[in-house]
């Protein structure tokens, strides 16, 4: 990461940069606080594309076709030794920028801006993690290191400023141009003993920081300024309300994201090459020209695998996905992967998709259908926004995309990605098991009670219409199954629980095609992906042992029996029997947030029995 001033200040794994660290977010560095900077600021030429056409063609439909690249995170060069800090590789990275921008000497608690001419930049080029802000006049001490102040106020769409201390102290627009401190009372540090000051004329009374939250804060603080500080401009006006967030708090930013699998294509691996390839190779107006192009993407490091086609068959691939018409496109990214997992005979030959089948586990031959080893498999993620106070109100891949903050100032002819390789397990379900346990009369109740809580979730958020995104009772088994499972794996294949990811294969209400089917698989960057655990964990005598262990923990909570009890409308939560001492897996690991699991669908529970699809497990 770099500042405004091309000084490095710290370093992010690429990862981060989609999953917590991405534009509009805010890193908190041993001595500063910075914001990640628009797309419109990131130099494009020191990123690597990355080619998936579903995906790209997914992150279209949302954003616009403008979109012509995947790009990774901006990487630095493998070096033999230390980097020069003066060389143009050491300046490769993310640009940021110092906020919040209200800084702190924790010496004399002066409150100030840091360009207001009372703070110094200190840098040192071989410590990025020694970079800071003193106060050089401070009467207290000697250049003391002035900290960020730890708060901002945000709103829910998507805007984030710094907290209007002085609106706060005075109460309202003042032409006073006093200092003003922050300082504390008392041994702790609770929020009744934070107070702020202004020393100028105007006798305005000291204020706590209590009056900044809660109902008392929606009245203390001005309206909203439309303020997108990663882009550093002002709408023209907001109407959301503001409410005080603490600096590093996890609701100042949330992803939007989408992924894909990289799976076959029934047009065989030529059109695959070609379709991921296809901006620069749309651009190949002739047979003639076509040997040169192709050399030139050879050498910048694409078309991996062409060398095995002649350039009569690959111009051919080139006419037909020049002439292919865009409606054929699924929608859905899921789908085509199911059809992929579910082929009689699934390919084995492709560089990023190797599955092999097996027999279900023995014990739950009657509710399992197959089950296929994944040894290879390559996911990439992409991220089309983010939000702020509030989740995304939907935490999965559909045609209502959620609302988003913008990732730069015009609409982008890019996105952020990544792309991670690892191993996984599929399961399918049986068909005529699903059908008939959605039939049964207890379990369409219960989908209507989720359906209330899921309306009343979206109406206390102030979303419409409040039936949009409910994915169905399905979903809520499969999901629910997928984490029960993923808890279970993480014990014993050696995985960190957070490497590990699930994929949520479901028919939803209004939906044709039946799917019902769970991947769990490995979505580390680094070799913790790669390591077989989940592989070898996944044959039949294995899976057995370890569905069963997984759902017999399910049948009881350490929190029953207010878990098992729990109604969904009560507090308008999109759960029902559901905790984080029985269900919950690292959000990272989620693609629904969380949100969507009902243990009582899987298994039996003091709350009873009538629900549970695998219902000989014992307590």
């Amino acid at each position: 990461m770099t500042n405004g001033f091309a000084v490095r200040v710290g370093e992010l794994r690429p990862s981060q940069l989609l999953w917590a660290f991405g534009p509009g977010s805010l890193v908190d560095l041993p001595q500063l606080s910075v914001v990640v900077l628009g797309l419109n600021h990131w130099k494009e030429e020191d990123s690597k594309q990355i080619n998936e056409a579903r995906l790209l063609d997914a992150v279209r439909r949302v954003l616009g076709p403008q979109v012509s690249r995947l790009l990774a995170p901006p990487v630095r060069p493998d070096a033999d030794g230390p980097v020069d800090p003066f060389s143009p590789e050491a300046k490769i990275g993310v640009p940021v920028l110092p906020f919040p921008k209200w800084l702190r000497c924790p010496m004399c608690n002066l409150l100030a801006r840091y360009d207001s001419g009372l703070f110094d930049l200190k840098t040192d080029p071989y410590r990025p993690d020694r970079n800071r802000y003193v106060h050089s006049n401070c009467a207290r001490g000697k250049s003391p290191t002035a900290v960020p102040a730890r708060l901002l106020v945000a709103c829910k769409n998507g805007h984030i400023d710094d907290f209007p201390w002085r609106w706060f102290v005075h109460r309202g627009p003042t032409a006073c141009t006093g200092a003003l401190q922050f300082y504390e009372i008392g041994a702790s540090l609770q929020t009744e003993n934070l107070w702020v000051k202004c020393t100028g004329d105007c006798k305005s009374p000291d204020r706590s920081l209590v009056e900044a939250f809660g109902e008392k804060g929606a009245k203390a603080l001005p309206a909203c300024r439309a303020n997108h500080a990663h882009l550093g401009q002002y709408g023209e006006g907001c109407d959301a309300e503001l409410k005080t967030v603490l600096l590093g708090a996890s609701n100042s930013w949330f992803p939007v994201t989408m992924s894909a699998l990289a799976i076959p294509t029934k047009a065989g691996k030529l059109l695959k090459i070609v379709e991921d390839n296809w901006e620069a190779m749309k651009l190949i107006g002739s047979r003639e020209s076509l040997p040169g192009m192709i050399a030139v993407l050879r050498a910048a490091g694409q078309l991996a695998g062409i060398d095995a086609f002649d350039a009569d068959a690959i111009w051919k691939a080139i006419e037909e996905k020049r002439n292919a018409r865009e409606g054929e496109k699924p929608s859905n990214l899921k789908l085509p992967e199911w059809e992929v997992f579910t082929e009689s005979d699934p390919p084995k030959d492709w560089p990023d998709f190797m599955v092999f089948k097996t027999d279900p586990p023995k014990e739950f031959a009657d509710s399992i259908h197959f089950v296929l080893l994944a040894e290879r498999l390559r996911e990439v993620s992409a991220l089309i926004g983010f939000t702020r106070v509030d989740p995304p109100d939907d935490g999965s891949e559909t045609e209502t995309p959620p609302k988003r903050a913008p990732l730069s100032i015009n609409k982008p002819e890019w996105v952020p990605a990544t792309e991670v390789r690892g191993e996984g397990i599929f399961l399918r379900f049986k068909q005529d098991k699903i059908n008939a346990w959605l039939g049964r009369t207890a379990v369409k109740e219960r989908e209507n009670k989720l359906l209330q809580g899921h309306r009343a979730w979206r109406i206390a958020r102030k979303l419409a219409p409040p039936e949009v995104n409910f994915p169905g009772v399905l979903f809520y088994m499969l999901h629910t199954f997928a984490h029960l499972l993923l808890r279970e794996l993480s014990l014993e294949c050696g995985y960190n629980a957070a490497s590990i990811r699930e994929r949520i294969y479901a028919t939803r209400p209004g939906e044709t095609t039946e799917m019902a089917g769970v991947l769990l698989y490995t979505a580390a960057p680094d070799s913790d992906g790669t390591l077989g655990g989940l592989v070898e964990l996944g044959k039949p005598e294995n899976l057995e042992r370890l569905m069963t262990q997984a759902l017999e923990r399910a049948c009881i909570c350490s929190s029953d029996p207010l878990c098992a009890e729990h109604v969904p409308l009560k507090d308008r939560t999109l759960h029902g029997a559901a905790c984080h001492a029985c269900s919950f897996v690292a959000e990272t690991s989620c693609e629904a947030g969380n949100r969507y699991l009902d243990r009582s669908l899987l298994v039996p529970t003091i709350h009873g029995s009538d629900l549970a699809f695998f219902e000989g497990i014992n307590k």
